[in-house]
């Protein structure tokens, strides 16, 4: 029996959706809104809409940003000649926690996958190697998941890249296999940087 009903359940079913968040979680996120002040919701919904109308992707790098350059192209004190090369923005938010990166990013927004139909074309790769044209950049990091698509689409852009005669690097494993750099630790990911080699 559905004990559930109207806009209670719409509620708990619309936030059920969100990634990571059961059915269990969502009906007590449902409840604290319900209970909380009326402009706790308004300001919650009011965040969502903004962000959804003003956030676009970066038209140098392909980031989140709502301006036409994220904060990371557009600060002149980063390293112009290191790019890194990350499957997702949360992966730049993970990169960032560090502090030890002072390069430029490039996100791809996923990976060659074909049970998902998604190819080159579905990337940001044609992006990417219109940056890398430019012979500004002598290095790139390719940092993608230590898994099997991970570990395709760095192999598949280091065969793309160099021939442009730019160094191309891996970060090292000290990320486990199989693991996501969005939940990495800040010294896991500093051995991964330090202990990157180059992709031959």
């Amino acid at each position: 029996m559905k004990l559930q009903t109207g806009s209670l359940a719409r509620l708990v079913e619309e936030l059920a959706r969100l990634p990571g968040i059961g059915p269990k979680s969502a009906q007590r996120l449902a409840f604290y809104l319900l209970n909380a002040p009326l402009e706790v919701a308004e300001k919650l919904a009011g965040a969502i809409l903004e962000a959804r109308k003003s956030i676009r992707y970066c038209s140098v790098c392909a980031n989140l940003t709502d301006a036409e350059t994220c904060a990371v192209c557009a600060d002149p004190r980063r390293n112009q000649e290191v790019l890194c090369v990350v499957e997702e923005p949360k992966d730049v938010l993970a990169m960032e926690r560090v502090r030890g990166f002072k390069g430029l990013y490039h996100v791809l927004h996923g990976v060659l996958s074909p049970r998902d139909n998604l190819g080159p074309a579905q990337l940001t790769i044609k992006q990417l190697m219109a940056r890398l044209k430019g012979g500004q950049i002598k290095e790139v990091i390719l940092a993608t998941n230590p898994n099997m698509e991970g570990d395709a689409t760095a192999l598949y852009l280091a065969e793309l890249i160099r021939p442009l005669g730019i160094k191309v690097t891996r970060l090292a494993h000290g990320l486990p296999v199989g693991a996501s750099i969005e939940y990495a630790d800040e010294i896991t990911l500093t051995r991964a940087w330090e202990g990157r080699q180059e992709v031959k």
